[in-house]
């Protein structure tokens, strides 16, 4: 997800190029109950789609969207690496 530049930790350059990054963080962490459908569409369109996963997946993100998954698509695909 995006982050100021100022605040971006390194290695995390790639969020400067995800597509969240020009979208802003609204669609990538809906209020509770609301549609993920728009976030899922951006993020099947970024090349930093697998980087952004990864990511959430290495640090337990566990709120939003990240690389085109939910937080209970991220937490069933923990359970099934286990």
């Amino acid at each position: 997800m995006h982050y100021d530049t100022t605040l971006t930790e390194p290695g995390l350059d790639w969020q400067e190029q995800a597509l969240c990054a020009q979208t802003g963080p609204d669609f990538f962490f809906p209020e509770p109950g609301s549609s993920v459908r728009e976030a899922k569409r951006i993020c099947l369109l970024c090349d930093m789609r697998e980087t952004c996963l990864t990511y959430a997946l290495d640090n337990d993100e566990r709120f939003g969207v990240w690389g085109g998954l939910s937080e209970k698509e991220r937490q069933s695909l923990r359970r099934d690496q286990a």
